[in-house]
């Protein structure tokens, strides 16, 4: 129903490609996009897979939905320069620990490649921020998927 409103006043016979998933789910996976796109706009199947695994495993979905949600977010994030809509969802549907691991994610996502860039580091530092995790916990969540990745620590 909100889809047919919403369609209607956008002047859009369709509704959205991402009326089938929560605005939680498009945002959590739009902020992985991202962090996936950050560095070279656009991201290789090593970050693809990350993504999908973490998604299956966050919002319980079969491989299908996992690509359709993926396919949507990433056009949903396509479209939105600012994070503040996604931050915004998730600040108010997830407590402190599942912001945690959220950004926990992120990493995981950014050190899918093996590599670090400053651009990359540059947006968790801000969603972080946005989403009310301090940098402490950052960095503790950046460590403990380094090591589960076993990457040496460095400076960033």
């Amino acid at each position: 129903m909100l889809d047919k409103i919403k369609a209607f006043l956008t002047g859009t016979d369709e509704p959205s490609a991402t009326g089938r998933f929560d605005e939680l789910q498009i945002a959590v996976v739009a902020l992985l996009v991202r962090a996936a796109s950050t560095a070279d706009s656009r991201f290789d199947e090593r970050e693809r897979e990350t993504i999908a695994k973490i998604a299956a495993e966050h919002f319980d979905l079969a491989a299908d939905d996992v690509a359709n949600l993926i396919a949507a977010a990433a056009s949903d994030e396509e479209k939105t320069l600012d994070l503040h809509r996604w931050a915004q969802t998730i600040k108010k549907r997830y407590g402190e620990e599942e912001r945690v691991t959220l950004i926990e994610k992120m990493w995981e996502v950014v050190y899918a490649d093996g590599v670090l860039d400053d651009y990359e580091a540059n947006l968790l530092r801000r969603v972080a921020g946005l989403i009310y995790v301090p940098d402490r916990e950052s960095g503790q969540a950046r460590l403990r998927v380094m090591a589960r990745l076993g990457l040496k620590p460095t400076g960033a």
